[in-house]
């Protein structure tokens, strides 16, 4: 009785399943290094002292979304926060907006045309993040 998984071996089932969870590890290991390089300029002290401060406050729940980043204020620091965002508002559009109606009824099409549309909310909703959390930062004495 010849074995089931030669077969499977030679059409290559599992090369795709392999290669996505290489670029997942990947994906991870760029992400954690990432979340441990500090961006230049901010003095670290005076950092954990605005946290320090903020006990409670809106910027303690920033950081708690983004896995503890913000307080040490890394590269990564936003998370996906931005995407989670971007999500959320593209699916309220999609009942709002008749375009977008449209385009969620078209099937595989229109669900590809929102899931970029999405992506580019998602950048949109990160520079403006990113420019808040600066702008806000920057105001605060000796931390730049």
């Amino acid at each position: 009785m010849a074995s089931t998984s030669a077969p499977i071996a030679k059409t290559g089932k599992y090369g795709d399943l392999r290669s996505r969870l290489v670029f997942l590890l990947l994906a991870l290991v760029v992400y954690r290094i990432g979340a441990h390089i500090p961006v230049p300029g901010i003095d670290p002290g005076q950092l954990k002292e605005l946290f320090k401060g903020q006990q409670g406050g809106i910027l303690n729940l920033f950081n708690m979304f983004s896995g503890g980043a913000l307080s040490r204020f890394t590269v990564f620091a936003l998370g996906i926060m931005p995407y989670i965002s971007a999500s959320i508002i593209m699916q309220l559009l999609t009942y709002v907006v008749p375009t977008f109606e449209q385009m969620k009824k078209e099937g595989e099409s229109g669900r590809r045309k929102i899931t970029q549309y999405t992506r580019y909310g998602t950048l949109g909703l990160a520079l403006f993040q990113s420019m808040g959390i600066a702008v806000a930062l920057e105001s605060s004495p000796g931390l730049v």
